[in-house]
């Protein structure tokens, strides 16, 4: 076990005092992260962004009701406008502890203050964090892991795409900035450590390459602290990519995302006004997929994860794959395994495409790599590995956007090309499969209790979401009538 697994495991511990305290499952990580933020701040000699009056070694002194006012003060002084340092404000806007007993407290203020700090700088206090955050999602009662892309997958999407020093980086629904941090942890395994780079490039890397907006103020609240422990000076908004917050997302030449699945709450469309393709759907995937397209440069990249119903959908869903297949180079499509999410028969895919140079004709051909056919049955007891995507990988080569030279493996194979003129003769219908699906019998192979009921949740959830888009894409007036024949 290395030391940050042990710290992770000593850290996830502690959620058990919280839980005597009344915190939820859900609410674990974000009340860790306050305590952690000021600690970690004076373990890595960063405490100059607090004020003096609200440093790690003030709370951890003080005893009994004086050190929970205490805390009560700090963060909902940290998070006022008068803050000056603006990750610091927006770690803190909105905080507040759900903690109710001194002694509760106390005994989180000196358990992390008697963790190996020394060995955990040493192994970096971002990778401590983001084990914290895996180990949350990992957790089926925390239930962030509907909300968490599995590493492997992000750590294969960056690998094949290959962000690239002085490049910009966007991902438009950041959660805990899974995307962004493994991007700037590629370039970085590439760079020396930015060692390498002119000190003008460093910055920009460390202060103007990521950007992106979360909506969700705990879970930004997770991305900002990941960003700052990986040396990323934030660049992720507190905004809802599908208001006019996401037209001032700036250009960027990379886009890698995990938009959410399901539907706008409450039915509600986009509010974009340069948006013409989705601008009356309220299906979320949808309209995250004209902003990617939208939010890329000329000859920009990008990678996305999206729900089955993206590639079959009508009317709506037809044009804008029709759109996106007409402005960019749609060359790949990898379907992705069940159960390698929270919901376990969500059925998912990963879009690569590059923004054209010109805005017609710019696919030509789609090949689709099959990882769900007689895929294992992926859950508690056999998780996603780096190493289930290694023939991906070799079959997608060497070129970000898919110009490699690739060889077709036939009908008994996984990786298949399809001319744009067979898309176009399926009605752009591009939810391809060829081998055959073995989905029921990987499921009647779980054995954990905690998969099958997820199993069932995601195949409930699924049709829910069906039934929804159908519903949207039905005419009011027919809407109307239907509910009339039923009175």
């Amino acid at each position: 076990m290395t030391t940050t697994t042990d710290i992770v495991a000593k850290l996830w511990a502690l959620c058990h005092v919280l839980r005597d305290d009344g915190v939820t499952y859900n609410e674990y990580v974000t009340e860790l992260t306050f305590l952690l933020f000021l600690k970690m701040l004076e373990e890595t000699g960063k405490e100059s962004r607090l004020p003096k009056t609200y440093r790690w070694k003030e709370l951890e002194k003080r005893e009994g009701l004086d050190q929970l006012d205490y805390y009560k003060r700090l963060l909902l002084d940290l998070g006022q406008p008068t803050v000056k340092d603006v990750l610091v404000r927006a770690i803190f806007t909105d905080a507040q502890t759900r903690l109710r007993k001194p002694t509760n407290l106390k005994a989180l203020t000196s358990s992390i203050d008697q963790l190996d700090w020394f060995s955990a700088r040493e192994e970096g206090l971002g990778n401590l964090y983001e084990g914290l955050l895996e180990k949350n999602a990992s957790d089926k009662k925390s239930g962030a892991g509907q909300y968490f892309t599995p590493r492997p997958l992000i750590d294969c999407i960056v690998r094949l795409m290959k962000p690239q020093p002085g490049e910009t980086v966007q991902d438009p629904a950041a959660g805990t900035a899974g995307f962004l941090v493994a991007a700037d942890r590629f370039i970085k395994d590439h760079s020396d450590d930015l060692y390498k780079l002119p000190e003008a490039q460093a910055f920009f890397q460390r202060n103007n390459a990521f950007m992106g907006a979360e909506l969700v103020p705990d879970t930004h609240r997770l991305c900002m602290m990941n960003l700052l422990l990986h040396g990323i000076e934030g660049g992720v908004e507190l905004a809802d990519t599908l208001s006019p917050d996401g037209e001032r997302l700036s250009k960027a030449d990379i886009v890698l995302t995990n938009p959410p699945f399901g539907t706008k709450k409450g039915g509600g469309r986009p509010t974009r006004p340069d948006f013409s393709i989705t601008a009356d759907t309220s299906n979320k995937q949808l309209a995250f997929i004209e902003h990617v397209v939208r939010a890329l440069k000329p000859g920009g990249r990008a990678a996305v994860v999206v729900p089955d119903n993206v590639l079959f959908e009508d009317n709506t869903g037809q044009r804008l794959r029709s759109w996106l297949m007409e402005l960019c180079n749609l060359h790949t499509i990898l379907r992705l395994p069940t159960g390698i999410f929270y919901a376990q028969g969500v059925k998912t895919n990963v879009l690569f495409f590059q923004r054209g140079k010109a805005d017609k004709a710019n696919t030509k051909a789609i090949w689709v790599y099959d990882l769900r056919a007689d895929a294992p049955a992926f859950g508690k007891t056999r998780p996603l590995t780096v190493q289930d995507f290694a023939e991906f990988e070799k079959a997608y080569g060497g070129d970000p956007n898919g110009t490699a030279k690739r060889k077709d493996q036939g009908e008994e194979g996984r990786w298949r090309s399809f001319t744009r003129e067979v898309i176009k003769a399926r009605n752009d219908n591009l939810d391809i499969s060829w081998l055959r699906d073995t989905e029921v019998d990987t499921e009647e192979h779980l054995t954990e209790p905690e998969d099958i009921a997820a199993a069932i949740i995601g195949h409930l959830k699924a049709a829910l979401e069906d039934i929804d888009i159908i519903s949207d894409e039905l005419e009011p007036e027919t809407v109307d009538a239907a509910a009339e024949a039923a009175e």
